[in-house]
């Protein structure tokens, strides 16, 4: 069921003995290791901690937790097994906000246990198995988004990225990375631009590794360099992931995404959202009401055990930042792409028209 990464190396989750085990990405491209996690608490510590991140990897993440609190409660009462998921569903839920795979997920891992609620010995592998058509899902998803994006690339394209929408940031392929992998799949030659993306530097120590291990042509790029490389042509197209995408098509992503979406305007350069229809969330009308995270001050005033601002100088550390649908040229998902005007366009892609 599980993809493996390029390269030979390991999946981003895996479910092995009984633990759901997550590819620590906070110590990426410097060590490949693994986090065990046995709760749904010690899942959601996990994704608070960015060990799992980007939407649909958080998504997967959180069913796997979910499956994890239930087999903690085997032998319990059903009244003890309620009272243990109710729990696991909250701590999960409280772990990081904007990303809206992980409320999607939940929902569906909540109809999954009502469904099988009435069988209480079932409530366990029912909730594991769920979890792993989630995982399967997700996959196969990113497979199909990759071959409807990579039509839109040209034969010979530089592809600018921000942050890491690849198999790190998904269960496997990735959402814009996908597209870009779908497109050299394809016998296309796409080079790539990374964005360092500051201040976590997903696109430094992630997206650059990740397409290394792939042999995809990548440079790195500080991300105050993008404009100047949009300004003397050298970006055919600029394609990001999302992490919730308003009815009206605007798009939550990493910080630092708004400015690019300005700048591609203003240089005529295509700008492309890749993401699955379960970032989709048809309940907030615009991009005004997603809620945006605030990480703490020492991902800004520093990296790992080095600091280089004063101590006492106030930080603001928002993650995410919100793209108006307008500057959006298309949105890519599983189910085809979609344009202008989106809220009718994001309308028929939920009802599978």
């Amino acid at each position: 069921m599980a993809e493996r990464k390029p390269g030979g190396l390991a999946e981003t989750l895996r479910w092995r003995d009984n633990r759901l085990e997550l590819l620590d990405q906070r110590i990426l491209p410097n060590r490949v290791e693994f986090v065990a996690c046995d709760s749904a608490a010690t899942t959601a510590d996990a994704i608070r901690a960015m060990v799992v991140r980007g939407a649909p990897a958080i998504g997967c993440a959180a069913a796997y937790g979910v499956a994890l609190e239930a087999q903690r409660f085997l032998r319990a009462t059903p009244a003890e097994l309620k009272a243990g998921l109710e729990a696991g569903f909250a701590v999960l839920a409280a772990s990081r906000p904007t990303a809206v795979n992980l409320f999607w997920a939940l929902a569906r891992m909540r109809e999954t246990w009502q469904r099988a609620e009435a069988q209480h010995r079932a409530v366990a592998p029912t909730l594991l198995a769920e979890a792993q058509v989630i995982h399967a899902e997700d996959i196969a998803t990113n497979r199909r988004m990759g071959a409807h994006g990579a039509a839109l690339l040209p034969d010979t394209a530089c592809v600018l990225t921000h942050c890491n929408a690849g198999a790190l940031a998904t269960a496997g392929h990735g959402t814009a990375l996908g597209v870009i992998r779908s497109a050299v799949e394809a016998g296309k030659k796409i080079a790539v631009i990374a964005d360092e993306t500051r201040p976590f530097l997903q696109g430094a120590r992630l997206t650059a590794w990740e397409l290394q291990q792939d042999g995809i042509a990548v440079t790195l790029i500080a991300d105050v360099a993008a404009a100047s490389l949009l300004a003397r042509g050298e970006v055919d197209a600029i394609i990001v992931g999302a992490d919730r995408v308003a009815a009206n098509g605007d798009v939550a992503n990493k910080v630092g995404t708004y400015p690019l979406a300005v700048m591609a305007q203003r240089h005529a350069v295509p700008f492309y959202v890749a993401a699955p229809c379960s970032t989709i969330d048809p309940s907030i009308a615009s991009g005004a009401a997603i809620p945006i995270e605030e990480r703490g001050r020492e991902e800004v005033a520093g990296y790992g055990t080095e600091r280089w601002a004063p101590e006492d100088v106030p930080v603001r550390n928002p993650v995410f930042d919100v793209t108006p649908a307008a500057l959006v040229t298309a949105l890519i998902t599983e189910r085809g792409v979609a344009r202008a005007p989106y809220a009718a366009a994001i309308t028929r892609l939920l009802a599978g028209k």
